[in-house]
């Protein structure tokens, strides 16, 4: 027995050592990633690539110089590294030599200098965390640059000691010399200089202009302008050779001759012709005709004096031969009439400047859409029908009927992919409460998991019975998102759940709905609901028009979202980590997005508009001025993994503005979805409630539970596995939900995250809660004179409790509740955290009379 003891034990210990090893490997994993992805694992390698070109410059430079005394060592190969007899004079050692050696006389020659930018580059890149060089044109660049480099060498310097052309430029000089002969290599040489010239730098070839102009005749006598009269017109007639010209200036001196100034600013042929009439400097008074498509009217600012001018066509593309031909149609009006208009010059220059509509995709130009590749195809997309099954179904619903007297007209069914709905139209006379009170008795009929049934279906004059199938098909995302449904869909937030059950794609607006409650017990889906609904937007979305605020109270359902943190997320100013776990900092987020949405109001007033579309279309179209504070204001949707635990740590902390976010938020593009497995009266209230409109009820364990979400039954019926009931627009509907799996989302998300990104998350306002700013207000000085008693006390038992306090010192609640915020103070205890005691950070009494000494 003993023995038998002792193996049982050793027997365990090795399965505890398996199970410690298969848990630790996925923890490797993460941990490996992690240091991949650090900011400075990057900069490590990017000053270690740095160090490589450095290297091989100077090895290449030395070899230059050392190679004859260098050249029989080199040829022995790598066997010199390990004499310590050989010398070498390459100034980078034996590994320079050998490198140098080798990409210069067996392959490159003066060429393989090329390759040293190559690691430059990338270098450079890594260290400054952003596309400063083209990795992609230099290494181009390089591989071209580097052949045409070794070929010419080896032709040109073929008699050379030196192998200049190295190895492969040897051989290609070789080969077009035999083929082509002499003259026919260097027609091929400077074709491919020349080529490599234009490709890089694509210079411009034109022919030169012709001399600007000269002036035949004088244009104004003196005084001609003075002596306009109102009405008058200007005609300007002279003959003058013109290439290109932007803008004629008549400039009106008070007492000296009138001159033609042409100023040659821009040489395009295809700008407008502009006539600018000017008063003296003193004066400072100027009039500027344009040529546009209507007719404009200026207001002068020391005169009340009106410029009209009656526009002909725009001149374009064609040269100007005489200024006869390009003025004739030009001409004055100066009217003495009172002014019409009160536009400015400047804004209609603001205006032709900023005539093109504002993008904000613009900021990550380059940013890439994650593909469909990714994904993977879980099961078919034709659902598999069993005849057998159907028949044997109906036969089994009809005689549990007749069984009852109840007798049926009709019956249908349509298949879904986890669930069949049969459709039945009773006979005459037949009371619908008597077939609702059947349900188990259907259900023990057909022998199925459960079956629900809905009486009446509304609109159709039908009673329905759902009955799960037998073999259940896999609702894929992929599926989903390759759809036409969803690929051309017009939604401002799109999400795919799902199918419903005749088989059709459920794919709604989140803006629309405006927030999303789900609830479901555990292990029934509501995590790849959660998923389904993230990964549908960043299929869809671009990352200057979303923003996600992630809370995972459980640390681990969302943090594989951490990595796109620059792209898509939101925090709080001074926060490391984007993925809010903490029950304070989640209190602090929401307040945060009150604050965020109370300031999104006041632009939405300055701006004339009643929602978060208008605004942006007015952004967009250039009418809201971004010197007062108007900005693109992305959309931002909060999600909460597990509300439950937030309830019970903080509540109404967390309730108040979750409610008030959800009743004011939608206009300004704030939208929540909450997800929680208890769907009990005191976590899902009726403030909840009333403001999640659209609801999701996965498989839950009573009746009571499922009325609590969707105010009706049949959440119980479910059979879970993405099985789920949604509540939308006063209908409930019956949707299987689609699968993505977590390897699937980490594809994506990685695919986002290793491209450029914004330098930070998008940061919300900063918000300071009252209690922590009392907690700052003590005074080291002021300490409670039992302060050093409730600390020691508090360390001995790693317990952070203010009734412990009050217990063991014989205190009063203030008092205690005063000794704890000071021991929160000096860092002794965490915050606050609702019910739970607080987090003690001191561990050992050492620790704690280091502090204390400290303090003194």
């Amino acid at each position: 027995m003993a023995s038998k003891s002792k193996s049982a034990v050793k027997n365990n210990r090795k399965g505890t050592r398996r199970n410690t090893t298969l848990k630790q490997e996925p923890n490797a994993n993460i941990q490996f990633k992690q240091v991949v992805r650090d900011e400075r694992t990057k900069k490590i390698l990017g000053f270690s690539f740095v160090l490589i070109a450095v290297f091989l410059g100077i090895s290449f430079l030395s070899y230059f110089f050392t190679w004859t005394q260098d050249f029989a060592k080199a040829d022995k190969g790598w066997s010199i590294v390990n004499d310590l007899s050989i010398s070498v004079q390459n100034l980078m050692g034996k590994l320079g030599l050998l490198v140098a050696h080798t990409l210069i006389n067996k392959y490159f020659g003066i060429g393989a200098i090329l390759i040293c930018t190559f690691f430059f580059v990338v270098g450079i890149n890594l260290l400054f965390r952003r596309n400063v060089f083209s990795v992609t044109k230099n290494l181009k660049y390089v591989t071209i640059g580097t052949l045409i480099l070794s070929v010419y060498a080896a032709f040109f310097l073929k008699k050379a000691s030196f192998p200049w052309g190295g190895g492969v430029g040897n051989s290609i000089a070789g080969w077009f010399e035999q083929n082509l002969g002499y003259y026919g290599t260097i027609a091929v040489l400077v074709l491919l200089a020349v080529g490599y010239i234009i490709w890089q730098f694509n210079p411009m070839f034109s022919f030169p202009s012709k001399p600007l102009t000269k002036l035949k005749t004088d244009i104004f006598k003196e005084d001609a302008i003075d002596d306009l009269e109102d009405g008058e017109v200007i005609n300007i007639e002279k003959e003058m050779v013109v290439d290109e010209i932007k803008t004629v200036e008549i400039i009106k001196p008070k007492s000296s001759n009138a001159k033609l100034i042409i100023d040659e600013s821009s040489k395009n042929p295809n700008l407008d012709f502009q006539l600018n009439f000017k008063e003296d400097e003193e004066e400072n008074q100027s009039i500027t005709v344009v040529k546009p498509t209507s007719n404009i009217v200026f207001n002068l600012e020391n005169n009340e004096e009106e410029i009209a001018k009656e526009v002909p066509t725009p001149i374009a593309d064609k040269k100007l031969e005489n200024i006869e031909s390009a003025a004739s149609d030009l001409a004055l009006e100066i009217n003495s009439k009172p002014l019409t208009t009160t536009t400015a010059i400047e804004d209609i220059s603001k205006a032709t400047v900023h005539n093109k509509p504002y993008e904000p995709t613009l900021d990550l130009r380059d940013y890439q859409y994650p593909s469909l590749e990714l994904l993977e195809a879980h099961g078919s997309e034709k659902i598999e029908r069993n005849p057998q099954e159907l028949e044997d179904n109906k036969n089994q619903i009809i005689n549990t009927l007749r069984n009852y007297d109840i007798e049926i007209q009709k019956i249908t069914a349509t298949i879904g992919p986890t669930v069949t709905l049969y459709e039945i139209v009773p006979a005459a006379g037949v009371r619908i409460s008597k077939i609702k009170n059947l349900e188990d008795d259907i259900a023990l009929s057909l022998s199925a998991l459960g079956i629900r049934i809905i009486a009446p279906i509304p609109g159709r004059g039908t009673i329905g019975i759902e009955v799960p199938n037998t073999k259940k098909t896999i609702v894929s995302m992929k599926a989903l998102l390759a759809s036409e449904q969803y690929q051309k869909s017009t939604f401002a937030l799109p999400i795919a759940l799902g199918k419903t059950i005749d088989n059709k794609n459920f794919i709604v607006d989140l803006a629309t709905m405006p927030h999303l409650l789900m609830a479901g017990a555990t292990g029934q889906g509501k995590s790849v609901g959660i998923n389904a609904i993230l990964v549908s937007l960043l299929y869809k979305k671009h990352p200057s028009q979303l923003k996600f605020v992630l809370v995972d109270p459980k640390k681990v359902e969302l943090s594989i979202y951490s990595l796109i943190q620059n792209h898509f997320l939101a925090k709080l100013p001074n926060e490391d980590d984007a993925i809010i776990t903490d029950t304070k900092k989640v209190i602090n987020t929401l307040n945060a997005l009150c604050i965020e949405m109370d300031n999104r109001y006041d632009l939405l007033k300055d701006a004339g508009c009643r929602n978060i579309k208008e605004y942006n279309a007015k952004f967009i179209a250039r009418r809201l001025n971004p010197e007062k504070g108007h900005a693109f204001l992305p959309f931002i949707v909060l999600v909460i993994d597990e509300f439950a635990d937030l309830i019970m740590t903080a509540g109404k902390e967390v309730e108040m503005p979750i409610a008030r976010l959800a009743q004011l938020a939608r206009a300004v593009g704030v939208h929540l979805v909450i997800a929680t497995q208890r769907p009990s009266v005191n976590i899902i209230t009726g403030i909840i409630k009333a403001n999640f409109p659209a609801r999701v009820a996965f498989k839950v364990s009573s009746k009571i539970d499922s009325r609590t979400i969707l105010d009706a039954g049949g959440a119980e019926q479910l059979i879970g596995k993405g099985d789920m009931l949604i509540s939308l627009n006063g209908e409930i509907s019956r949707v299987q939900c689609a699968f993505v799996d977590t390897p699937e989302v980490d594809k994506v998300v990685e695919s986002i995250g290793y491209q450029e990104g914004y330098p930070q998350p998008f940061l919300l306002p900063e918000y300071v809660d009252e209690n922590d700013m009392e907690v700052r207000d003590f005074n080291s000085a002021d300490r409670d004179a039992l302060f050093e008693d409730a600390a020691k006390l508090i360390v001995a038992n790693q317990i952070g409790s203010t009734s412990l306090i009050q217990r063991r010192m014989k205190l009063g609640y203030n008092r205690a509740g005063r000794l704890m915020d000071q021991l929160e103070a000096a860092g002794i205890v965490g915050p606050n955290q609702g019910s739970k005691p607080r987090e003690v950070i001191i561990k050992t009494e050492a620790d704690l009379q280091q502090l204390l000494n400290q303090m003194i």
